[in-house]
């Protein structure tokens, strides 16, 4: 089995680029999905997340996503706290999954957290999606509401996309138009699932 790694920064265009992948058959698992199955009442991650933050991070009984984010963002200390609860979780899911998969020729892992998870350690390929910076706060604040000056807050905190550049198998430019970015992605698509 190849298993396809997919990451980027925040906004550069990952999951476009996993869809990709999918629109082929191929099957894709997405990290941030998995997470957020993970923080619901009664999984694993949710009593410990609740226990470090304190229940003001919880509306009824369910954690709120935005009210988290706006405390591990402000804080390199929370944010690794909530690393270390959710990322060996989410790596014991997509082990688990990667076993059920084995019958597949590829599947691709879309993780926006790649390498500060280590689940590169898990993939046979690694492919670093770019764009610009000024791009990824347009695509951010467009899918969230997120003001500019937190969406940059955001991405300081990921792993710089040069560091990510530079230990990647492949990268694909989303500097430009969705048609330049797709026909790159074809041609990947073509060269890695045939490897």
């Amino acid at each position: 089995m190849n298993v396809i790694g997919i990451t980027g920064s925040m906004g550069s265009g990952k999951t476009t680029a996993a869809d990709f992948f999918k629109k082929r058959g191929i099957k894709v698992f997405d990290a941030d999905k998995i997470a957020k199955d993970l923080i619901r009442p009664g999984q694993p991650c949710f009593n410990l997340i609740v226990r470090y933050f304190g229940s003001e991070i919880l509306i009824g009984n369910e954690i709120d996503r935005k009210k988290m984010a706006g405390i591990v963002f402000r804080s390199k200390k929370h944010l690794n706290k909530l690393c270390s609860i959710v990322h060996p979780e989410v790596i014991r899911v997509i082990k688990k999954e990667i076993r059920k998969a084995k019958s597949k020729k590829n599947i691709v892992l879309d993780v926006p957290l790649l390498y500060e998870s280590g689940i590169d350690k898990l993939c046979d390929v690694v492919i670093v999606v770019r764009s610009t910076q000024s791009q990824q706060v347009e695509r951010v604040h467009k899918k969230t509401g997120l003001a500019k000056s937190e969406i940059l807050r955001r991405i300081r905190m990921q792993m710089p996309i040069q560091a990510k550049m530079q230990r990647a198998d492949y990268i694909i430019d989303n500097r430009k138009t969705l048609n330049q970015t797709k026909i790159q992605a074809e041609d990947l698509c073509k060269k890695v699932l045939n490897k």
